[in-house]
C-alpha cells in the first residue's frame, strides 16, 4: 500500500473516533475529561452514530486500501468524511459533541456500560 492510501485509511477515522473499537471503548480508560451532563437523547444518538460509523469504515476502509493513487484514495476520504458528517447532523451531534460523549464514556465505567448497551440495541435493529 503506498503512502498517501495509508494516509487517506487513516484520515478517513476522524480524530481516530472512527477506529476506535468497541473493544477499546470498554477498556481504555484515560484522565477523566470535564463532565458533562448527558440525557438519553444525546447518548442515544450518540449510539446511533456510532453504529453507522462502524458501517463507514467497513465500506471505505477496504476502498482506501485499494485506491489507485492518491486523488483516488482523497476522494474516497472526502465520501467517507461527508457520510460521517450526514450522521452526525441527521443525529443532532457535531464532531465536538460526539468526541465529548466518547471520552466521557472512556472514563466513566457506568456510563460506559450504558452506551455499550445502546450500541448493541443499534446493531441489532440493523
Amino acid at each position: 500500500m503506498n503512502r498517501m492510501s495509508r494516509k487517506a485509511v487513516a484520515t478517513i477515522f476522524i480524530v481516530g473516533l472512527l477506529s476506535v473499537g468497541v473493544p477499546k471503548l470498554i477498556f481504555a480508560q484515560g484522565t477523566p475529561p470535564q463532565q458533562t451532563n448527558l440525557d438519553e437523547q444525546q447518548l442515544r444518538s450518540f449510539a446511533k452514530v456510532y453504529v453507522q460509523v462502524e458501517k463507514i469504515q467497513q465500506e471505505y476502509e477496504p476502498r482506501a486500501k485499494e485506491a489507485a493513487g492518491p486523488e483516488e484514495g482523497k476522494q474516497i476520504q472526502q465520501e467517507a468524511q461527508s457520510k460521517f458528517q450526514q450522521v452526525l447532523t441527521k443525529e443532532g451531534l457535531t464532531e465536538e459533541n460526539y468526541t465529548k460523549i466518547f471520552e466521557v464514556a472512556r472514563a466513566d465505567q457506568d456510563l460506559r456500560k450504558k452506551i455499550l448497551q445502546m450500541i448493541g440495541e443499534e446493531r441489532a435493529k440493523s
